[in-house]
C-alpha cells in the first residue's frame, strides 16, 4: 500500500482532508507551528488533544518512579529534579533527559502508557479528534488510528527564535532539542510505510 503524500500551505488543509476523517495526527520537530494549524482545525469543530499537556499530567501521575529513576544521577550532574514543594523540575528533568536518548528512552516507557489510555479515552469521546503530538511514531496505538498525519515544519531561523521567545531557553539547550528532532519525518514515514495514512507536509 503506497502512502499519499502531499505538500500543502496552512490555509488549504481543509481541501485535503477526507469529510470522513474521524482522527488525524499534528506532529513536526519543536516551534514548526503544530498549535497554530490545530487552532485552524479546531475553529471547524474538531477537537484538539495536546500531548504535551498530558505528558505533564503523566509525569505528575508518574512522579514518584521518576524520582527513584533519575534522581541520584541527575544530583551527580548538579541538577535538582524535585522542587521544594514535591513536584517535579520539568526544566532541569529535560537537561538531563535529552542529554542521553537512553534515558530519555527510559522516561518514555514509564510515561507513555499512561498518555496512551488518557488519550483513548478522549477519543471515545469525541467525533473529531487531532493528536497534536510531536513523537507520536513512538506510540504505534495511537498513530494506526490516524486516517491522516498532518507534518509541519518551518525554516530552521524561524522556529530558533519562536523557541527562544516561548520557552525561554538557552542557546545549546535548544540546539540540542532540535538535532534530537532531525530524523522526526524520516521516523513518521518508515512508521506509516505500510499504512494507508496520508501524509500532508505543511511549510508554516
Amino acid at each position: 500500500m503506497g502512502m499519499k503524500y502531499k505538500k500543502i500551505k496552512p490555509h488549504q488543509i481543509e481541501n485535503y482532508l477526507n469529510k470522513n476523517y474521524t482522527v488525524i495526527g499534528v506532529a513536526g520537530p519543536m516551534a514548526a507551528g503544530k498549535n497554530y494549524i490545530c487552532n485552524l482545525l479546531e475553529q471547524k469543530g474538531w477537537y484538539s488533544i495536546d500531548a504535551d499537556l498530558l505528558v505533564h499530567n503523566a509525569i505528575n501521575k508518574a512522579s514518584q518512579l521518576i524520582f527513584e529513576t533519575f534522581g541520584e544521577l541527575a544530583e551527580k550532574k548538579g541538577l535538582i529534579i524535585k522542587n521544594s514543594d514535591g513536584s517535579i523540575n520539568r526544566r532541569n528533568l529535560g537537561q538531563l533527559l535529552f542529554s542521553d536518548s537512553t534515558l530519555l528512552q527510559k522516561q518514555e516507557s514509564i510515561v507513555y502508557p499512561i498518555i496512551t489510555k488518557d488519550i483513548e479515552e478522549i477519543i471515545s469521546k469525541n467525533q473529531k479528534v487531532i493528536l497534536n503530538a510531536t513523537l507520536l511514531y513512538k506510540t504505534p496505538d495511537l498513530l494506526s488510528r490516524c486516517q491522516a498525519l498532518l507534518f509541519v515544519n518551518a525554516p530552521f531561523v524561524k522556529r530558533y527564535f519562536r523557541a527562544k521567545k516561548r520557552d525561554i531557553l538557552p542557546f545549546k539547550q535548544i540546539i540540542r532539542r532540535f538535532y534530537s528532532q532531525k530524523n522526526l519525518l524520516k521516523n513518521y514515514k518508515t512508521a506509516l510505510q505500510n499504512s494507508d495514512t496520508q501524509i500532508i507536509l505543511i511549510k508554516n
